[in-house]
Parts: structure tokens; sequence; C-alpha cells
């Protein structure tokens, strides 16, 4: 029995690797974030995604997969959402291509040598902490791609599991290994972004991944 529950959670967490590893708007910009973000940023940062995962692969193991499909409205009105937002971003990422520069750690986590400066400091790093987890928030709930990837698939395929729930388990867990791996692990290439010119080859892609992307969700494939 014991055997069966591990086999079935190392199963939804393989299936759940095969579908987050890829290259994809929200995973760019985690790595562009993960460059250059202290760890205290990453962390809630990447517990929020981790967590947003967690909350749609349950609902797809509730049943709520079928209610999503049932509301076309619903989903048309998020793929033009995020559209806008993800060509949005894109075109941010295309500026900054123009304009490169060398990598500048986050501000925020550093203190000034005086007490007005650290409590401004203070203030800067909450305002931009708060900036980011809105827009990973976005980069999370305003892509049908990922509500068809969680909700609908994994769902889905969970119910199709002699234990659907520590499959489950298994693919939430993917979740957390990734989004972790990827926020931290990109802190080891921080020397090569020291030179302007991989921030500039770096955004010209993340400009091209979002470009697609959106124009991807505006004619519904």
């Amino acid at each position: 029995m014991q055997n069966s529950l591990l086999l079935s959670s190392a199963l939804g967490l393989m299936t759940g690797l095969s579908l987050i590893v890829a290259i994809g708007s929200q995973n760019a910009y985690l790595l562009r974030l993960g460059v250059t973000a202290s760890r205290s940023v990453m962390l809630p940062v990447v517990t929020v995604c981790a967590l947003s995962d967690a909350v749609l692969i349950i609902a797809g193991v509730a049943g709520v997969g079928a209610l999503v499909q049932s509301l076309p409205v619903v989903m048309t009105v998020i793929r033009a959402v995020g559209a806008a937002f993800l060509i949005g971003y894109g075109v941010l990422a295309a500026k900054r291509a123009l304009k490169p520069t060398a990598m500048a750690v986050d501000a925020g986590t550093a203190t000034g040598a005086g007490d007005t400066d650290a409590e401004t400091d203070a203030g800067r790093g909450r305002r931009s902490l708060i900036s980011v987890l809105l827009t990973v928030l976005a980069f999370t709930w305003l892509n049908p791609h990922v509500y068809i990837d969680t909700v609908v698939l994994l769902g889905s395929l969970a119910q199709h599991q002699t234990h659907p729930w520590w499959w489950a388990a298994g693919a939430i867990l993917s979740s957390f290994v990734w989004f972790y791996a990827l926020g931290f692990g990109a802190r080891m290439l921080r020397p090569l972004f020291a030179k302007p010119r991989a921030w500039q080859i770096l955004d010209i892609c993340i400009a091209v991944i979002m470009f697609a992307l959106g124009l991807r969700l505006l004619l519904g494939f």
C-alpha cells in the first residue's frame, strides 16, 4: 500500500515537472528576477508561484476543471487581458534591450549609513517587493495556459489515478522544486550578467517569448 502511494506521488512529480519545466512567460520573468533580486525578495516570490500552482492543481483534482471548460466567456476575458499584459511586458523588455546596463542587485536590501537612508531603502524595498509580487501573480493568474496545464490537464489526469490526491501531492511538489530551483539557482548566473551584452541578449529573448505568447493568446491557440 505504501509503495503504491509513493509511486502515485512520484508519477505526479514527474508529470508536473514535464509541464512546468518549459520556456514560458513566468519562467522567463523569474529567471531575470532571480539574477538580480535578493534572497529576501525571491523567497516570497517563488513561494507565491508554488502556492498558486498548488491551489490550481487542488482545484483541478476537486473537479473545477469541468467548470472552467464550461465557461468559455471567462477564459476569453482572461485570454484578452493576459495577452495585453504579456505584450506590454514584452515592450518593456524590448526597451531594456535597446539600452542594456550591467547587473544591479535589487535595491531595498542594502541599508544606508544613516537612519533616514535606511528607512528610505526599507520603504523602497517594500514597494519593490509588492510590485514584484503583483507582477508574478499576473503572470500566473492571467495566463490561460496555466489553467489548462493545472486545473484542466493535471486535474483530469489525477482523476484516472488509483490515488489521485497522492498523485496531486507529487505534482504540487514539482512546482515547489522547480520554482525554488529556478529562483535561487539563477543567482549562479550573476558573473555572466556583469556585462550589459548578456542583459541585452536575455531581454531580447524575453521580449520574443512575451510577444509570441501574447499573440498566441490573441489568436486563441
